[in-house]
């Protein structure tokens, strides 16, 4: 038998083993992986080969890696009798038992599936399973995780989201959470976790998925209190709030950080630079939520407060980053508020080659180009998009981003390579 022969056959063997341990028959694997019923019955019996991105759905379905799935063949493996070459007679009975209820579930669901086909296979699936079903389907970690590999992986975490690599932190962030929880004392378990998490809702934010913000933004706290540092729970507090915002409760997810940032700012085992620091932040974000409410007074006093703390960490500690956080989230402030113009005002004070993160670049110039779509003026509010995406090219995915390009899609299609731009923001340009 030749050798291409025998991969094929241990890789169905695999494929096999793996969906019958979910307890899953051929046709809900091949719904899910969006291949046809035949295809997966010739590839179990080694039949057929694995394409590409065959390999890929069908991994995502059963809960294991590309890699994995293909990996050359274990001695173990290679001796095993070709038992596979053809479906059972008790499975194949079974599926064809199966087929009458599986076709009305589908029919049923159809729809429902058909919404969610889209985000099972995006960059966040793998995050979902972790918070829905654990680590069940996480593949084994290929070295045992340690304190400073976990300590990497949160600094790692940190980095490709401040790079706005996010489709990568989305794919490294669930085995990074589930080591995390492997490492130290309960404590420290639940330290790492919940800074990691919080990082999760930072992506979740990104993506647009507030169903997934809110899970993730629960973890991070409920981890948070049991870990007990005050800036980790300070922050799972800020992104709590952004969760709350995002459904709507301003006047809950404002009080939320204000409270937050209060007890931090009387929590003396804290240093007081980043005390202050973190301060600052939590009443950016404060001053942001009151803004989307309408609450102007409270806004301006908020975010003033937040200039005043991240100035006073500045100047105690040598850290500006903190005040920079806070000037951008007033241009936000002053659009939220309809003050479009003073938006623009605020934001010809920063220089965004001084902004220390692609992030934050284009975080900055996304929140200018609104601000120029409420003023009416298109080509400034495209040119700060395409310095957005140049800054960061996968913020472009963004829903503020997309509903920019679609105003400006309607308005004024003369614009030099508006309806490129758009297609790469993920709409139809036609």
């Amino acid at each position: 038998m030749d050798s291409s022969r025998t991969r094929q056959q241990v890789v169905g063997r695999r494929v096999r083993r793996l969906r019958k341990k979910l307890g899953l028959t051929q046709d809900h694997v091949a719904q899910a992986a969006r291949i046809s019923t035949s295809l997966l019955e010739k590839i179990e019996a080694g039949q057929r080969a694995l394409s590409p991105p065959v390999a890929s759905a069908l991994a995502r379905v059963l809960g294991t890696t590309q890699d994995e799935l293909l990996a050359p063949a274990s001695p173990e493996e290679t001796s095993v009798s070709d038992t596979l070459t053809s479906t059972p007679a008790g499975e194949l009975e079974d599926d064809v038992r199966r087929r009458p209820f599986l076709g009305l579930a589908a029919a049923v669901l159809a729809p429902a599936a058909l919404q969610q086909d889209a985000h099972a296979a995006g960059p966040l699936s793998g995050l979902e399973d972790l918070l829905l079903y654990g680590t069940g389907r996480l593949p084994a970690p290929r070295q045992e995780p340690n304190a400073q590999s976990v300590a990497a992986a949160l600094a790692a975490s940190r980095q490709e989201f401040r790079d706005a690599r996010y489709d990568q932190l989305a794919a490294a962030l669930p085995a990074r959470i589930a080591a995390a929880q492997m490492v130290g004392t309960p404590e420290q378990q639940a330290v790492s976790t919940a800074a990691l998490y919080n990082v999760a809702v930072r992506l979740c934010i990104k993506v647009g998925d507030n169903n997934l913000v809110a899970v993730t933004a629960d973890r991070a706290l409920t981890s948070a209190r049991t870990g007990g540092d005050p800036l980790v729970l300070a922050e799972a507090h800020r992104m709590v709030s952004s969760s709350w915002r995002r459904q709507g409760s301003l006047a809950r997810a404002t009080d939320i950080v204000v409270v937050a940032a209060e007890e931090l700012l009387a929590d003396a085992t804290v240093p007081e630079a980043e005390r202050l620091a973190l301060r600052g932040d939590l009443y950016a974000t404060a001053a942001y939520t009151a803004a989307k409410g309408g609450d102007r007074g409270y806004a301006h006093a908020l975010i003033t407060e937040g200039a005043d703390s991240a100035a006073t960490a500045g100047r105690s500690s040598g850290l500006v980053d903190g005040v920079k956080g806070v000037t951008l989230h007033e241009v936000s402030v002053h659009y939220e508020l309809g003050d479009a113009g003073r938006a623009i005002e605020v934001a010809r004070t920063v220089d965004p080659s001084a902004l220390p993160t692609a992030e934050r670049r284009a975080r900055f110039f996304t929140d200018v180009a609104r601000a120029f779509d409420q003023w009416g003026k298109p080509e400034q509010c495209y040119r700060a998009l395409l310095a957005a995406e140049q800054a960061a090219p996968q913020e472009v995915r963004r829903g503020a981003v997309r509903d920019l390009a679609a105003g400006l899609l309607r308005h004024d299609r003369r614009l030099p390579g508006v309806r490129d731009f758009a297609t790469r923001a993920g709409l139809s340009a036609a």
